[in-house]
């Protein structure tokens, strides 16, 4: 129906948005000045102790600090109440004192159809409620009462009974006067394809109502009692009241609980959130039959900022739950995330319940993960990184992922997630792990743990006259430690560094620590014991870099010579030790001449790029005559025996 704006404003006008909401919270009438008509409460929209939800009589408008829901009176009503737009504006007429607008006689009649059709299945729910008492229902009850669902639950959910009779609905609602279109038009009977006498759509279950918002029912589930069923569950068809993509089962009664500081928890069917229901968790919804649509995740969002998936502990609650990644994705950031909680294998929310009691399911959601958890697993799970090119594809499925966020801030905070389990995953810690490791059934004997490069233990990294080339590894060393304290003293010099810094992977276990905190903007005790040794080196400390920390331009010109020196150093070094694996008696041509490069590219890395650039400590004439020695006396050649 569409309605003037002048009437819309008129009623905005005429009734103050703090009478509106004040029926569904308690002002915090110590913050509030009601004399300016600016009110604060604890929010509606989800559970908080402090009043963070904010109402201005004088705009109209209310925002929550917290969740961020924001809107007016008729967005209030249709969030909170679960009113449709007409019936919110329909109330606050009637408070406001003023006639609705004429109506288009179309809209009228669709809107009197939808009451008919309300009106049929409500007589529907109290046939089968009475079917259920009856001597057919007797193996219906046997089943409720193992369930644990005594009457009072079934009085609660309205759950009934249709028996196994092909016209027993149809002949008792028809008798009251219901026609045959309405019941057609219901989906509570269907029409055989010839054109035979219609049969009732559900018969031998157990009929569980869904309702909307508002209380009303809109269609049914019927869960069979005969094991051969084609479907052991059957739901309604889609009708004029009933879209199951875009409905959840309790919505209305979990609405008001998570209203009152409940979690929203979405569970697979309707006897978990009956289960949970009773256990206390009164926020408990689940789709209808289906996997979770864009439509039911908007509708739990609207609900609550952060809702809990709760997921049967098996391969098809596995299934789901990365089914549900690339739907969400797309549609997370602020105030609109997923947790994920998974119970023991083989069971679902009530077999917990009854074996363990809602303690059980309360430690289940306690340790809900949050959905970047759920991608890592996604991507990790049973699969090996032991090669470059299997770390990259790792690399480049999470960054596909991270694509799809559209809150460019989400993106920045789940990459900073995903680089830090990466971290635990590939980290020195991790790799020094693999020599405590029980050896894989793949690996072959005398190899212990995952296939990732066993590094030295901590004692051994720390000491560079453990090398033959002590004194090359104390200059990258030194190196290696201007480049750490440029990019501490200027944070705003890693991001363009960023994949290079990734690379500097030092041997010193507390400098590893102190990468990894520059990278993910943390702070560690290893990474700090780093930086505070690397800040009294003499070099460092007399650095014009970090003498001066306000010249950006020239710190980034050092950065950058320094990293460029420090990777062609390693880059010679690797060189050489390729080419005496390769050395087969005496070198080739081609040996020779990447062993020229490997000292060229050495030569041009050590001419400073900046007048102010300090000197590290190095001997560099030292060096030269060093290179140019192994030149003319031709390491390369096998020495003689």
């Amino acid at each position: 129906m569409s309605l003037p704006p002048q009437f819309l404003d008129e009623i905005r006008a005429r009734v103050p948005l703090s009478r509106v909401i004040g029926r569904k919270v308690t002002w915090d009438l110590r913050r509030s000045n009601q004399a300016k008509g600016d009110w604060w409460a604890p929010c509606p929209f989800h559970g908080e102790k402090t009043a963070s939800f904010h109402v201005d009589d004088q705009k109209g408008f209310y925002y929550c600090f917290g969740c961020h829901a924001k809107g007016d009176a008729l967005s209030f009503l249709r969030e909170a109440e679960g009113m449709g737009f007409i019936d919110a504006v329909q109330m606050l007429a009637a408070e406001a004192g003023l006639p609705m607008p004429e109506r288009d006689p179309r809209q009228v009649e669709r809107a009197d159809r939808r009451t008919e059709l309300v009106d049929v299945m409500e007589q529907a729910v109290r046939w089968y409620r009475m079917q259920l008492g009856m001597g057919l229902a007797e193996a219906a009850r046997a089943y409720l009462a193992r369930r644990g669902l005594d009457a009072a639950a079934c009085e609660q959910f309205g759950i009934g009974y249709a028996p196994d009779q092909r016209q027993g609905l149809f002949n008792a609602l028809k008798s009251k006067g219901v026609s045959e279109a309405l019941l057609l038009e219901a989906g509570l009977v269907a029409k055989p394809d010839d054109g035979g006498a219609p049969f009732d759509r559900f018969r031998g279950r157990i009929m569980f109502p869904i309702r909307d918002g508002r209380g009303r029912c809109i269609a049914f589930g019927g869960r069979s009692m005969d094991p051969n069923a084609r479907a052991k569950y059957l739901n309604s068809p889609e009708t004029a009241l009933f879209d199951k993509g875009r409905n959840l089962y309790n919505i209305g009664p979990a609405r008001a609980a998570v209203a009152k500081g409940k979690p929203l928890i979405v569970a697979e069917g309707y006897m978990d959130v009956i289960a949970l229901v009773r256990a206390g968790f009164e926020g408990a919804v689940a789709p209808l039959g289906t996997a979770i649509t864009e439509d039911q995740l908007r509708l739990m969002w609207r609900i609550s900022p952060e809702p809990v998936i709760a997921l049967d502990g098996d391969t098809a609650g596995t299934r789901a739950a990365m089914r549900l990644i690339d739907l969400a994705l797309p549609m997370t950031g602020p105030g609109q995330a997923l947790r994920f909680a998974f119970l023991p294998q083989g069971q679902d929310p009530d077999d917990l319940i009854r074996a363990r009691g809602a303690g059980a399911m309360s430690a289940i959601l306690d340790e809900a993960r949050p959905l970047v958890d759920l991608l890592w697993r996604r991507e990790t799970d049973g699969k090996v990184f032991d090669s470059p090119e299997r770390r990259a594809a790792l690399d480049k499925a999470l960054g596909d992922a991270i694509a799809k966020i559209p809150d460019k801030d989400t993106q920045h905070h789940y990459f900073s997630a995903l680089k830090q389990l990466k971290w635990e995953l590939f980290g020195p810690r991790r790799q020094a792990q693999t020599e405590r490791a029980p050896r894989q059934p793949w690996q072959p004997k005398g190899m212990r743990g995952p296939s990732l490069p066993v590094q030295p233990v901590a004692s051994t990294r720390a000491s560079w006259l453990s090398s033959p080339d002590a004194d090359e590894r104390a200059a990258e060393q030194m190196i290696e430690a201007m480049i750490l304290a440029i990019c501490a003293t200027h944070p705003e010099l890693i991001a363009p560094v960023e994949s290079r810094l990734e690379r500097l992977e030092p041997a010193d276990g507390d400098r590893a620590a102190l990468v990894h905190d520059l990278l993910a903007g943390s702070q560690s005790q290893a990474g700090q014991r780093a930086l505070e040794s690397i800040m009294a080196e003499p070099h460092v400390k007399s650095a014009p870099a970090i003498l001066r920390p306000s010249d950006d331009d020239a710190a980034a010109g050092i950065l950058a010579n320094a990293l460029d020196r420090i990777e062609a150093r390693r880059s010679a070094r690797d060189e050489t030790a390729r080419a005496e694996a390769e050395i087969q008696g005496l070198a080739d041509e081609g040996l020779t001449w990447r062993m020229a490069q490997s000292a060229r590219a050495l030569q041009q890395a050590d001419r400073p790029s900046l007048a102010d650039l300090s000197d590290l400590g190095e001997d560099r004439a030292a060096l030269s005559a060093g290179l140019k020695a192994a030149m003319e006396n031709e390491i390369w050649r096998k020495p003689r025996r």
